[in-house]
């Protein structure tokens, strides 16, 4: 006895070109921490009339067309700061934000680019108008633009040699307790 039930115009499967029309659009950029001899962070601060004026944050920015996070990294630090890194960054974790200003969902990449030399000489962008370096202790009534909890367990990372997983700018407990 044939049980199959017919189903009346059923979707077919849609032609690949379509079908990635359908996906979410990521955006994704590439951050790095630096750290003096102190531990201490260096935060730019964006200038009047860019997004986020005001607000303190770590050199980085978005992946040009055909870019790979490191490459936007190493980049991006250059462009912003003027300091060429010694060698390739290491990856210290990731930030998923669902949507950030009605743009969609954002993928951050970030990166330790390690020690600053003593005599540090930033040669900011147009893009900021101040720099410093920071204790996170300090960081508590800073406006940020990567939250502190965020820049916390980066700072953690950077030191130990670990990655940490974020989540709308909070570290992940555990993957075990984020699961469906």
């Amino acid at each position: 006895m044939d049980t199959t039930v017919p189903v009346p115009k059923a979707p077919g499967v849609l032609p690949r070109a379509e079908w990635v029309k359908t996906l979410p659009q990521t955006i994704v950029a590439s951050c790095v921490l630096l750290l003096d001899a102190e531990d201490r962070i260096l935060l730019l601060r964006y200038a009047g009339g860019q997004p986020g004026a005001g607000l303190w944050g770590l050199p980085g920015g978005m992946l040009d067309h055909g870019e790979d996070p490191l490459g936007a990294a190493c980049r991006e630090v250059c462009e912003e700061t003027g300091i060429v890194l010694d060698g390739p960054p290491r990856l210290i974790g990731y930030d998923h934000r669902a949507d950030v200003k009605g743009t969609g969902p954002v993928i951050d990449f970030y990166f330790y680019g390690g020690r600053l030399p003593n005599e540090l000489s930033v040669l900011r962008s147009a893009e900021h108008d101040d720099d410093g370096l920071f204790a996170l202790a300090e960081l508590n009534a800073t406006r940020l633009s990567t939250p502190l909890p965020a820049l916390t367990a980066l700072h953690t990372a950077a030191l130990d040699g670990t990655v940490v997983c974020l989540r709308e700018g909070l570290p992940l407990a555990s993957s075990a307790a984020h699961s469906p």
